[in-house]
């Protein structure tokens, strides 16, 4: 399994509308946010992700350190989760999909 690590900035705008007050990293945005750092890590360019699930148990918020941990399968799927100090905040499936035309010599 191998483990990345990210964080958003506490004062990430996306606080001071979800929600005043109690501010939380919107699920899109952290689901969003932890694949492209897989991607990266596996340097995958231009990654185009079928989501198979993603759950969010508890809320992530501006500032928190987050970890990512994921592990690839023999046929290309990624299970992943995502913990801040030890709670899950996210879990999921999914598999990058090659956009149209990639690996095509012209």
């Amino acid at each position: 399994m191998t483990e990345l690590k990210f964080q958003f900035a506490a004062n990430h705008p996306c606080g001071a509308g979800h929600f005043p007050g109690n501010p939380i990293i919107p699920g899109a945005l952290l689901l969003d946010e932890a694949l492209a750092c897989i991607a990266a890590d596996l340097s995958i360019h231009d990654a185009v992700w079928h989501v198979k699930s993603a759950k969010f148990p508890q809320p992530a918020r501006p500032g928190d350190e987050i970890f990512a941990k994921y592990t690839l399968s023999y046929d290309g799927e990624i299970r992943f989760e995502c913990v801040v100090s030890g709670n899950k905040v996210l879990s999921g499936i999914a598999r990058n999909q090659p956009t149209a035309g990639a690996g095509l010599t012209l």
